[in-house]
């Protein structure tokens, strides 16, 4: 141990590297530091290390077969969990609590461009199918509005659940998106991803009749009118999870594609299950799908990335689902 180095805990140690991130990141990046950083701590805890300034590039290499083993993480989980230990250690370095270079001493698995984002999302032709059948059986239903935005705006799930009656405008029409974070609707950019979302004119009818009518006249805790309601107020997200999984199953809109399903005896028809359906789709999905169909239609990937809240790297890399072939086709109309 170097005599330059003070005493911490490992879980002190966790404690003040939140604290130093806290206003940085958003809350859901924060929980998730949080989560993998305490799994390093239990394992500190059983191996008997109880002071960061122990710590060695061996114990390092330990704990990184212990985390590949002991939960059968994924390769790319395990790269994520061993970048915030490099990072947290990183910051231990800055505070004299371990050696430095510490950190470099984490060997990251090296995760193939085809394991680095997930392949599922909500294909066009399946989004069309839903809101068919919502436009024809749950007109201006709030799972009406809820999917009609998702899909025509590729908002995340925050901020489609953050938008207020008074943040939406039926002339224009838009929604305005605003980073209200101490009156818990933040948006993932914070006030980077402040901005206003153009609406077509159908989305807008939607939303007005939905209004005009089905939607609750609720005010939520903060005294705010969301433009989304339930019974409570605000609708949660996990409400919004629920209906997008629910909507989402085949045979909420269709037939069944599965051949070893029957409905009548199916486990994935009843809400609560939803999510396990092989068919059903996350907001996530929903997003992914909605980004893919406006490049796939040709509209500029700078024009997506800003409207869509993404820089274009992490949209090339996490929600362009185009095939090469279709990207070669896009590119052939401009260069043929």
């Amino acid at each position: 141990m170097s005599d330059d180095l003070e005493p911490l805990a490992p879980g002190a140690g966790r404690d003040l590297y939140l604290d130093h991130r806290r206003g940085e990141v958003s809350e859901n990046t924060l929980s998730s530091h949080r989560y993998r950083l305490n799994e390093f701590v239990d394992w500190c805890e059983e191996q008997g290390i109880h002071n960061l300034n122990d710590l060695t590039g061996r114990d390092l290499h330990a704990y990184r077969v212990y985390r590949r083993e002991e939960d059968d993480l994924k390769i790319v989980s395990l790269q994520g969990q061993l970048s915030t230990l490099r990072v947290f250690l990183k910051f231990c370095t800055s505070i004299d609590a371990v050696p430095d270079g510490l950190h470099e001493k984490i060997l990251l698995p090296t995760v193939s461009g085809d394991k680095q984002a997930s392949k599922t999302l909500l294909e066009p032709e399946r989004a069309q199918e839903i809101l068919e059948y919502l436009e024809t059986y749950q007109y201006a239903s709030r799972q009406h509005v809820l999917l009609t935005l998702l899909w025509q705006t590729g908002l995340r799930m925050g901020s489609t659940r953050a938008i207020d009656l008074g943040d939406y405008d039926p002339d224009a029409p838009g929604v305005e998106l605003v980073h209200r974070p101490e009156q818990d609707t933040p948006l993932k950019n914070k006030e980077r991803g402040e901005r206003w979302v153009a609406l077509r004119g159908p989305t807008a009818t939607v939303i007005d009749e939905y209004i005009a009518g089905p939607r609750r006249d609720m005010t939520d805790e903060y005294g705010r009118d969301p433009l989304l309601t339930t019974a409570q107020g605000r609708v949660s997200t996990s409400a919004i999870q629920g209906s997008v999984y629910t909507i989402t199953r085949p045979c909420e809109y269709g037939e069944c594609p599965h051949d070893d399903f029957e409905p009548e005896t199916c486990e994935f028809t009843k809400r609560e299950n939803a999510s396990k359906c092989p068919s059903s789709r996350s907001p996530h999905d929903v997003r992914s799908g909605a980004i893919t169909a406006h490049l796939l239609d040709d509209v500029p990937v700078e024009i997506v990335s800003d409207r869509m809240d993404v820089t274009q790297s992490v949209l090339d890399r996490h929600y362009d689902r185009r095939s090469e072939r279709e990207k070669m086709e896009k590119r052939r109309k401009f260069i043929s």
